[in-house]
């Protein structure tokens, strides 16, 4: 494959998103529980990279990485829903179609709160390895799981980890599908073509992402979350003082982003955020529509 080491470079596109609006703000909730490797759910292995469970378990149930887990959905998501909810701010949750099929009561909070849905796999696993028809099912059955749960097509789709060198391809093939994240390389979402196709990346985080909670030199307080994504924030505001527009994505995941002694890390961030006019607080199934729309993000 090809690498694009220049992007935009000097010439990023000169247009603002929709009111004139500077900066676009994506708040992305990651929905992995219950789609982890687990060998209680006949997986040969179970998942390892959690926060301080560094051990792992062979040959036999992880309970206590299990029960990690299981603190998203019991507890950490309400913190959210109820934080999003009193800011009346609008989200993509990004859901491994197994997760949803094993807690459905999920997918109506999702969408009677008006949030997004979009494809985050079958399991939450990394798809480098896989051959291009294992791909290509998984991302059949993921896209059908979650209209039949949910009654919406998912738009996006994010993969876990490093992709395969098929995925795009794949989700164009599919036709369903207008953007991933599977892209760490821009501060700007652009737009690719394939056989008259357009298709929109929509880049993601890592580092304004709470998965740094997980690891040594990441965040250990709640207020390291919203400082490093307030200093992220304005940093990218001040350059759009060159009339191009950016965008910031926020990586969050209810068994993280929810404990007791973070949460008020993200509640601050979104209060500081709220103060700033010409800042839009999208889903990106509407960014994607928007750069769609719009020439001037155009990488063909």
């Amino acid at each position: 494959m090809k690498r694009d080491l220049i992007g935009y470079g000097k010439e990023k596109p000169k247009i603002f998103w929709p009111q004139n609006n500077k900066i676009a703000v994506s708040f992305v909730v990651n929905i992995e529980e219950g789609a982890e490797l687990s060998i209680s759910s006949g997986d040969s292995q179970n998942e390892h990279v959690y926060e301080n469970n560094k051990t792992k378990i062979l040959n036999v149930p992880d309970l206590c990485m299990e029960s990690h887990f299981e603190y998203g959905l019991r507890s950490g998501i309400w913190r959210i829903f109820n934080i999003f909810d009193k800011f009346d701010l609008k989200a993509t949750f990004s859901c491994c179609s197994l997760a949803l099929e094993k807690s459905p009561w999920l997918v109506d909070e999702i969408l009677n709160r008006n949030h997004e849905i979009s494809a985050h796999g079958v399991k939450w696993i990394s798809h480098a390895y896989l051959n291009r028809e294992e791909e290509k099912k998984i991302i059949n059955d993921c896209y059908s799981s979650i209209f039949k749960l949910s009654g919406h097509a998912p738009m996006g789709w994010h993969t876990k980890s490093s992709t395969s060198p098929f995925t795009r391809d794949l989700l164009i093939e599919h036709g369903g599908f207008i953007y991933d994240s599977n892209a760490y390389n821009d501060d700007i979402p652009y737009v690719v073509k394939k056989k008259d196709q357009k298709f929109v990346i929509i880049p993601y985080s890592f580092d304004t992402n709470d998965m740094r909670f997980d690891g040594n030199n990441g965040f250990v307080k709640g207020d390291d979350f919203n400082i490093y994504c307030k200093e992220s924030f304005n940093q990218l505001f001040s350059e759009t003082k060159d009339g191009s527009p950016r965008m910031m994505s926020i990586g969050l995941h209810p068994r993280i982003i929810g404990k007791p002694g973070r949460i008020k890390g993200l509640e601050d961030f979104i209060k500081y955020v709220k103060t700033f006019k010409n800042v839009w607080i999208p889903k990106r199934m509407d960014i994607a529509k928007y750069c769609l729309e719009k020439d001037s993000f155009n990488f063909f």
